[in-house]
């Protein structure tokens, strides 16, 4: 039986943010976001090895500080995807998993359901998650993307945009109700093979149009697998987010 594949998390984390500056180290109930999210990534049964790639030595010494492995990555990298991509040039692996860095909830099984994607299918070489849509809210939000499938479960499109258009109801905030969307659940499982090749292109007129880095993949003409999960995805975008995770962090602590 062949050795399974070596699995490599990683958690890009810039320092740059036009909402919240220094993102990374916003503190979470105690602890930076950027530890917050390693030690959920630590407890994936299927991750073999958690790296933090950064873009400033403030973020690198907190995360020595707090016993993480780091690697300092340039500031000219533009996407998360692509500073993974400069993590494998320096590190042994079969899969690199990229880890949202503003995600401190997120759950260690949800890593593992999108490893088990590239796992199961051996000609994907790449896969996502994504989650079924239930509220009008966000249906019409930009913010939350919407994907459409194929049968066989690889991404057609996605888009900030509603799609698929469902034509004979003027409502959109009702669409949901004629039609199952998903939204797309930001965690992206390479091959290596595929890693080094994604780096190497160019930036896509889709990409640039959505501002979606996935859009380059698909418009190149390779094939991304997803998988469903019912996990939720609970990011950090603006003063809001933070409160609202501050809370969630607090009330599991007392319930404990």
């Amino acid at each position: 039986m062949p050795a399974r594949p070596i699995v490599v998390g990683v958690i890009p984390s810039r320092y740059a943010s036009q909402r919240l500056p220094a993102k990374p180290l916003i503190e979470l109930d105690g602890k930076p976001m950027v530890q917050r999210v390693y030690e959920q990534a630590k407890k994936s049964r299927l991750l073999d090895r958690i790296v933090i790639a950064t873009d400033d030595v403030r973020i690198e010494e907190a995360v020595r500080r707090f016993g993480g492995d780091v690697m300092l990555t340039s500031q000219e990298i533009a996407s998360g995807s692509d500073r993974v991509a400069a993590v494998a040039l320096h590190m042994a692996g079969d899969i690199f998993v990229n880890i949202q860095g503003d995600e401190p909830l997120i759950a260690p099984d949800m890593i593992d359901e999108g490893v088990q994607l590239l796992l199961d299918d051996t000609s994907a070489p790449v896969g996502t998650l994504i989650k079924q849509i239930f509220s009008p809210e966000e249906l019409v939000n930009p913010n939350v993307v919407k994907v459409v499938l194929s049968q066989n479960g690889y991404a057609m499109y996605f888009s900030r945009s509603i799609i698929p258009y469902v034509r004979g109801e003027a409502d959109e905030r009702k669409w949901h109700e004629q039609h199952t969307f998903y939204k797309h659940i930001g965690l992206y499982i390479f091959r290596r093979k595929f890693l080094m090749q994604y780096a190497q292109l160019p930036v896509s007129h889709l990409e640039k149009a959505e501002k979606l880095e996935q859009l380059r993949i698909l418009e190149a003409g390779y094939k991304m697998k997803t998988g469903i999960t019912a996990y939720e995805s609970v990011p950090i975008d603006t003063p809001e987010d933070v409160a609202r995770v501050v809370g969630l962090l607090r009330q599991k602590k007392s319930d404990t």
